[in-house]
């Protein structure tokens, strides 16, 4: 599963007409700092190119390792602003400046956090960092431009463990789910009150991703149920139960906002899923290569508008 996720990000970087082929080894984890040439590698699957304590800061320009920064565990994300580096381990978040001598800044105290779960604002305007807090369901918001200063803000988000976290491009609103799948909450991270409140299903799920379009009207989840839903900002626009006018009599599901439209990937293939530039798209990388784009319209009609596969899988 890490070679997939490297496919995965490799199939991120062709998009932008970078490619690098890493034959001698896996990477686990890649991350790339917006859409330049600097990206963070991590070592994984059966042979890593790289130990997995380790992260390579590498410039696809010029094809060389630019610094690698060494820790006492493995691993398990890492997240790039043009001044920082963070990387996130099992029970801590370690916060570098971004040079080619990474200085350590801060470090923060989490919750055990093997999915690596931490969310960065991409935007220069904003500054904001999302993680799981030490307590199970929390997630905890700080600003990294004056983390002396300004005060971490603790948000209840679940009673259950966090599954997934996401920021959206300006870095004011915060979409969390649980290990138990079945709500998407989203937050103000200004204000840190709940402005939504989404409904993915009735039966567990573990979600994969969530994501914004960009200007944070919509939201795609991918889960392990071969699904990705699209949820609208606009309650009106999301499908309801036909009892949900007996809202404070029927239990609260029957008042639930659901997708106003779904895909369907074939075989229920993990996979991450994102908005196209179209504002009517989604586009689904899944573990197995494959590339999917699916179509909707205002009605909540879809299709696939493309499907094609672009790895050759190994049993490695």
């Amino acid at each position: 599963m890490c070679r997939c996720k490297a496919h995965i990000e490799h199939f991120r970087i062709r998009m932008l007409s970078f490619f690098e082929d890493f034959e001698d080894g896996g990477l686990g984890y890649v991350e790339m700092l917006f859409r330049c040439n600097y990206l963070a590698l991590v070592g994984g699957g059966p042979r890593p190119k790289y130990p997995e304590n380790k992260v390579i800061i590498w410039d696809d320009l010029k094809k060389e390792k630019v610094t690698e920064l060494e820790f006492d565990g493995p691993v398990r994300s890492v997240k790039l602003k043009r001044d920082r580096i963070i990387v996130i381990l099992d029970k801590v978040i370690r916060i570098f400046n971004f040079t080619r001598i990474p200085q350590e800044l801060h470090q923060i105290q989490t919750a055990p956090n093997p999915r690596g779960l931490c969310a960065l604002s991409p935007t220069t305007t904003n500054s904001v960092l999302a993680y799981p807090g030490v307590e199970v369901g929390h997630v905890n918001l700080v600003d990294l431009s004056d983390m002396m200063e300004k005060p971490m803000v603790d948000i209840s988000a679940h009673e259950a463990a966090l599954s997934c976290i996401a920021l959206n491009l300006q870095g004011t609103q915060l979409a969390t789910a649980s290990e138990k799948g079945t709500l998407i909450r989203v937050y103000d991270t200004q204000t840190h009150e709940r402005l939504l409140e989404l409904r993915r299903g009735a039966a567990n799920a573990s979600i994969y991703c969530i994501n914004f379009n960009q200007d944070s009207t919509l939201l795609c989840v991918s889960s392990d149920h071969g699904t990705i839903h699209v949820f609208s900002e606009d309650p009106t626009r999301n499908r309801t139960s036909s009892l949900s006018k007996a809202r404070g009599i029927l239990p609260k599901y029957f008042s639930s906002n659901w997708s106003f439209t779904k895909f369907q990937i074939p075989a229920g293939i993990h996979c991450i899923c994102a908005f196209g530039n179209d504002k009517k798209s989604v586009i689904a990388i899944c573990a197995d290569g494959s590339y999917y784009k699916y179509s909707f319209d205002n009605k909540g009609e879809s299709h696939i508008d493309t499907c094609c596969k672009f790895l050759q899988m190994t049993d490695e």
